[in-house]
């Protein structure tokens, strides 16, 4: 079986796919693969102070979290942009999460620095990674099963367990993984937002915003665009022109005629879809305007509702 590893962008070092993506992609569709993750940054959080600590600082709701509950959170800045993602699950004792690639460092940092006398340690864990199942957990490490984990099971494990682990399943690349990601709607922070994503651009209430909650840094501009609607941008998924074999890049300009109207994130080739991506579009886009993502063909599905007052994610 021949690996080919992902060389750049946030997936660097990991297994991008084994041979045959379109293959990988209906494996997952049956519910078979496992993806190694173990790019992803590992933190836990532990002490008798954790949970309503963590409530206090994020979107989400944590105070009275149960033991093996997954939940997602973000951290925003006074202004409501999201400055940074969790993806975790309590195990009673400690609270575990991983971050994307090389976002921990911050991440820790600035909740540090939020500690003051609250009986909470916040961990680096290197030697942890992620991997991820369809349908069901594999391993015996601690498993999450969120609305964002994409119909499967992440698993956190040690680093030297994961090749192992990931050889003894039907091994499945990032590739099939991201086009799975990508056709379900789940933005990946940092790659599908910017430092001007704020949570209603990408639909509230969500997985990582709980609107019915107390205050929080940022929550003023939450509230205030979730009940005003209208928020400058909205999430959509591309359908891209498949003739050509180039995706656009991160970051690229997504225009219509001519001018440019939003911002392209993530794209990959879905086994069945074709060429696919995830982008921002302003809100008074159409949705039936042509568009052009780094020069490629586009039409937009709406994930973030444009006309509704009150905005929330489409089912």
């Amino acid at each position: 079986m021949s690996v080919v590893l992902a060389t750049e962008g946030p997936d660097a070092g990991v297994a991008w796919h084994y041979g045959n993506p379109s293959a990988e992609g209906r494996a997952l569709d049956v519910g078979t693969g496992i993806v190694d993750l173990s790019n992803r940054d590992v933190i836990t959080v532990s002490g008798s102070d954790r949970l309503r600590w963590l409530h206090s600082l994020t979107s989400q709701v944590f105070e009275g979290l149960a033991t093996g509950v997954a939940n997602t959170a973000f951290i925003l800045s006074p202004n409501g942009h999201i400055e940074h993602a969790m993806y975790g699950v309590d195990d009673g004792e400690t609270y575990w999460a991983w971050t994307d690639a090389g976002r921990s460092a911050d991440l820790v940092a600035w909740l540090d620095s939020m500690r003051f006398m609250m009986r909470v340690e916040v961990t680096v864990h290197d030697e942890y990674g992620l991997v991820w199942r369809p349908g069901s957990p594999v391993g015996d490490g601690l498993h999450r099963a969120g609305q964002d984990s994409l119909g499967g099971y992440e698993t956190f494990l040690p680093r030297d367990e994961v090749d192992a682990l990931v050889a003894a399943g039907k091994p499945v690349g990032t590739w099939a993984y991201e086009a799975r990601r990508i056709d379900a709607g789940i933005p990946r922070i940092g790659v599908d937002t910017d430092e001007r994503t704020i949570p209603n651009e990408l639909g509230v209430p969500s997985a990582a915003v709980a609107l019915d909650k107390g205050c929080y840094r940022g929550q003023e501009t939450v509230a205030r665009v979730h009940n005003l609607g209208r928020p400058p941008r909205r999430l959509v998924r591309l359908q891209l022109d498949g003739s050509l074999s180039e995706l656009p890049g991160v970051g690229a300009d997504l225009l219509s005629d001519g001018k440019v109207v939003g911002r392209v994130g993530s794209a990959a080739r879905h086994h069945e879809l074709g060429p696919i991506a995830l982008a921002l579009v302003k809100r008074g886009v159409p949705i039936d305007a042509p568009l052009t993502a780094d020069g490629i063909a586009a039409s937009q599905e709406p994930l973030v509702d444009p006309e509704a007052g009150v905005h929330f994610r489409l089912s």
